[in-house]
């Protein structure tokens, strides 16, 4: 399997990685898979999945939400 190194990490950011790693009680190095498997695998998010889908019917240059129109609270 290779290996990948990586040079001049932040003293803070490695104790972070060392906390965040404990409290998942797995290894530091388990830990930086698991990130790096996690964010090249993140599935699409809801609102970018919305412009892939929906900005085309709109044209791309024209997509705008609408405005609100506010409205008194009822008095009983």
């Amino acid at each position: 399997m290779p290996s990948l190194s990586v040079r001049k990490i932040e003293t803070e950011t490695l104790s972070l990685l060392r906390l965040q790693a404990i409290k998942h009680g797995v290894s530091m190095e388990e830990e930086v898979r698991q990130i790096i498997k996690n964010s090249v695998t993140m599935p699409e998010q809801l609102g970018d999945m919305a412009v892939r889908l929906f900005s085309t019917a709109y044209g791309e240059d024209n997509f705008t939400i609408a405005s609100r129109e506010i409205y008194e609270p009822l008095s009983f």
